[in-house]
């Protein structure tokens, strides 16, 4: 988030407001993840997006030192797996199981150990940049629980596990 910026400027908190979008340059999706788990306590999180950075991953990194994620599955695109490779031992040090498939969403779903939901659909994919980028914020149990489905199968039935990969990888060498 730019210093001058504050998310309040943009989002209001989830119990009042269960849709709401913004269009800005200001916010990163780590700093929504880091305000929604401010919101719902310790919480499971699963993440899709094209590509990440070695900077996301260190916000990451700090977000997850605060003991409010108790698990984070992450899915990227295969295009990308020689920049996700690289960044392969970082990865498993943040990340509980990251997994490649042809994917380009970039959604964000949340699940509190209490069973609240949050459910954001954005345009940015794991990098830092300074564009202007949106997305959709809503509690709506109904969509979370659609988008997670999708997750699961694309997960489930269309998807290699990185450290399968990584391993191959490593055997071939």
């Amino acid at each position: 988030m730019k210093r001058s910026a504050s998310i309040s400027d943009f989002l209001k908190p989830l119990r009042d407001k269960p849709y709401q979008a913004y269009l800005s340059n200001a916010l990163q999706v780590a700093d929504i993840l880091d305000w929604v788990l401010q919101q719902l306590g310790k919480s499971e999180v699963w993440q899709t997006s094209f590509s990440i950075s070695e900077e996301f991953i260190r916000r990451l990194f700090f977000i997850e030192k605060s003991g409010l994620v108790t698990r984070f599955n992450l899915v990227l695109d295969h295009k990308a797996t020689n920049k996700t490779l690289k960044l392969w031992a970082f990865i498993t040090q943040v990340i509980t199981t990251t997994y490649l498939a042809d994917n380009h969403s970039k959604v964000l779903l949340v699940k509190s150990e209490r069973g609240e939901v949050v459910s954001i659909i954005t345009s940015q994919n794991l990098t830092r940049g300074n564009r202007s980028e949106s997305a959709v914020v809503t509690t709506d149990p109904e969509l979370f629980a659609t988008l997670h489905a999708q997750i699961e199968d694309l997960i489930t039935n269309h998807s290699v596990p990185l450290n399968d990969l990584f391993s191959r990888a490593i055997k071939a060498d």
